[in-house]
């Protein structure tokens, strides 16, 4: 009998718990014997199937020989950081679907499991139940990644999308997310890119070998994007889609951002709807690869968490391609990326000339929305200084 521990019961930890009671014979089939659930961690104990396991006490479960993997679906970077060293500390194998512990600590919890042979493994941080990390570490390893980008956040899918089908406003979309349990009360993490941010942080430090600090990675939510470059967007061939990106760059940097972008409809990203992620992965050798799925979740999630539990477990080697430099040195900001940029200024197409040469009008009617040719955006901000823009947006090309 293999038992593990699992620190928390929200949405995720419950999930975990009920994929291993609900696949126990797969689960053994692989692993040669049971996979059970000795205890779980929460703050306040309540009623329910799993009331015999819950415990308050952490030191129990990190002096405990038995329990050999520890699942920790808390969130944040406190209490969780603090319980994921101890654990690795003890000898115990931690999974986990933190994307903030991994984006903020990852490098360092990843050296400590390396010391002391046992594995940090945290497929489920991003894009829930999509796999994307072990596909990126292992099966490209042959390729130089050159590029990661994707619909990395539902929440911001689900609006958008609603604001494309409907043509709700950004506001009543988000009441809907809400009211549909996709938004949480307070959705600053998610429509303003915070998460979206962690994520693509993520995806860039196993892309490119290097850590990537949140905090240095520009972020532009969807809280300010207008109903009306919607529209404009769609009837010109584009859906609009926050992306996170992370791009390698010519003389051996690497840059990464979040933002709304214009999307071509013949891009598969674009038609990525709800509440589903997508990732791609464009490598030297493969070119673009994607993945699409559920992206968060109560099982999806938790499916991910247990392979991750299960793969600690076989007899074979850990996954040492799970690692990253500390080192931060060589980020740039991505003012330097040149892609086309959308505008909807107040102004005539005179003035959008002015300023930009040689423009695609998209619509004009008072207000003028158009395409540049492709630039970098320092030369955008600097070009448009004189103009009265109402909005800007990147144009994902190629």
């Amino acid at each position: 009998m293999i038992q593990i521990a699992i620190l928390g019961l929200g949405t995720v930890g419950t999930g975990v718990a009920k994929v291993v009671a609900e696949n126990a014979r797969q689960i053994e089939r692989k692993l040669g014997e049971p996979l059970q659930v000795k205890s779980i961690l929460v703050r306040h104990f309540k009623n329910g199937p799993f009331r015999q396991l819950m415990t308050d006490d952490f030191g129990k479960i990190e002096a405990d020989d038995d329990i050999r993997v520890v699942v920790e679906t808390i969130g944040g970077v406190d209490a969780a950081y603090e319980y994921t060293k101890r654990a690795l500390s003890a000898g115990k194998h931690v999974v986990t679907a933190n994307k903030q512990l991994v984006a903020e600590r990852g490098c360092e919890l990843l050296a400590l499991a390396r010391r002391k042979n046992v594995s940090y493994l945290f497929e489920a941080s991003v894009g829930g139940g999509i796999p994307v990390l072990h596909p990126l570490t292992q099966c490209m390893a042959a390729n130089r990644i050159d590029e990661v980008y994707g619909v990395l956040n539902g929440t911001t899918n689900y609006i958008l999308t609603r604001m494309v089908r409907t043509g709700a406003f950004f506001s009543d979309a988000l009441r809907e997310a809400q009211a549909k349990g996709y938004a949480e009360a307070d959705p600053t993490a998610d429509v303003e890119g915070i998460d979206t941010g962690r994520k693509i942080c993520i995806l860039a430090d196993l892309a490119f070998g290097y850590q990537i600090d949140p905090e240095q990675v520009p972020t532009e939510g969807i809280g300010k994007l207008s109903l009306r470059d919607v529209r404009i967007a769609q009837r010109a061939g584009y859906r609009v889609k926050l992306l996170g990106r992370a791009v390698r760059l010519p003389g051996g940097g690497r840059t990464a951002y979040v933002a709304p972008h214009l999307i071509p409809e013949d891009n598969p990203i674009s038609g990525v709807e709800d509440v589903f992620n997508a990732v791609m992965i464009r490598g030297n050798a493969t070119g673009e690869v994607m993945f699409y799925g559920r992206g968060a979740g109560e099982l999806p999630t938790a499916s991910a968490c247990v392979a991750d539990v299960m793969e600690c477990l076989q007899a074979r080697p850990r996954r040492e391609e799970i690692s990253w430099s500390a080192d931060t040195a060589g980020f740039e900001g991505p003012g330097e990326l040149k892609t086309r940029h959308y505008f909807r200024i107040e102004g005539s197409l005179t003035d959008a000339a002015m300023a930009f040469g040689q423009v695609e009008v998209l619509s004009e009617d008072g207000e003028t929305a158009f395409l540049t040719e492709p630039l970098s955006g320092d030369s955008a901000a600097r070009q448009s200084r004189l103009l009265n823009v109402l909005a800007c947006m990147r144009v994902l090309d190629g």
